[in-house]
């Protein structure tokens, strides 16, 4: 049977650090405060000139060096993003552009911080159909741009930055010894729209708007969430949490990427934290961190992997792959 297997790895991250510490004086908020309760040390943030198709573009070149490869290999790309550069076309279609390609198709996949999982699933079912042979996956995002910087409950928590996978299409015997994608489990919500969401659109107020937050109550459902698709995922696979060599999830809050783990019985030394550095950038967050751990050496050839998200709407899912 087909597979979709995962050829390279990149990531792109603005020039600025800001660290915790620019907050204090400005709002009642402090280093100590925000890393208590987040995990969050630093994130990057988007000058001017960085946008959400030009950190895309350098994580797709990075992932393609990655691989050996060049745009002339890929026929697809999958985007996952809130903040594109237009409403229309979309941002895909440029990065598809910017690496000088005029083969193949692109489009945005809109999930919030889900969207690389959803992407992810996307792009394995168009190679799995027979549509694609290489995709490049890419969740990209500039999400500075939808703060209010006056609002300490949500600006201390996000930041910018891109990261992105080539997936290829190869051989597998149907078992889960093989490489590739082995399982995946979406889910929405819709009725939780108002717990997390952008204040503004273009059929409603015409302008941007500000990203708002109940804090507590996306908290509340999130390790739920969390759980119910892991657990579809391993039943799926027919494997425990015991069988998993890396945890990679959403870097929201570490606070409950802990609580997951331990509800999943994951333990904590296969669990892969960046939530540190780069704060929650959305999209981006799951392939920056996959970026950073397979750089470091941790993620090896044959290692099985868990991905997981949850975002706005609410949305949430997981992906089971062998690297």
């Amino acid at each position: 049977m087909i597979r979709s297997v995962v050829r390279g790895t990149g990531s792109a991250l603005p020039r600025r650090v800001m660290k915790n510490a620019e907050f204090e004086g400005r709002l009642e908020t402090s280093d100590e405060w925000i890393a208590q309760r987040t995990g969050i040390r630093q994130r990057y943030i988007a000058a001017e000139d960085e946008t959400t198709a030009s950190l895309g573009e350098a994580a797709a070149r990075a992932a393609l060096a990655n691989a050996g490869l060049t745009p002339d290999d890929i026929d697809l790309i999958v985007l996952a993003t809130s903040t594109p550069n237009n409403t229309f076309p979309a941002t895909a279609v440029e990065i598809q552009s910017r690496l000088g390609m005029h083969h193949g198709f692109a489009f945005d996949m809109q999930a919030v911080c889900s969207g690389f999982v959803y992407a992810v699933t996307t792009a394995d079912a168009y190679i799995r159909g027979g549509l694609s042979k290489r995709a490049l996956v890419i969740g990209s995002e500039t999400f500075s741009r939808l703060l209010d910087w006056n609002d300490r409950t949500t600006c201390v928590l996000f930041g910018d930055g891109a990261g992105a996978i080539v997936l290829e299409a190869g051989e597998g015997e149907g078992t889960i010894a093989d490489r590739g994608v082995l399982a995946a489990a979406l889910r929405s919500d819709g009725q939780h729209k108002e717990k997390l969401y952008v204040d503004g659109g273009v059929s409603t107020t015409g302008t941007v708007g500000h990203l708002k937050m109940e804090g507590r109550e996306v908290f509340k459902h999130a390790v739920g969430m969390i759980t119910d698709v892991i657990e579809a995922t391993f039943s799926q696979a027919g494997i425990t949490a015991e069988d998993i060599d890396w945890f990679v999830p959403h870097q929201a809050n570490k606070r409950i990427i802990d609580a997951s783990a331990k509800k999943l019985g994951i333990a904590e030394e296969k669990v892969v934290i960046t939530v540190d550095q780069h704060g929650n950038t959305s999209a981006a967050s799951v392939p920056l961190a996959l970026s950073v751990a397979v750089a470091d050496g941790r993620i090896r050839r044959g290692d099985l992997v868990l991905l997981e998200a949850m975002g706005g709407g609410f949305t949430w899912g997981a992906v089971l792959l062998r690297w």
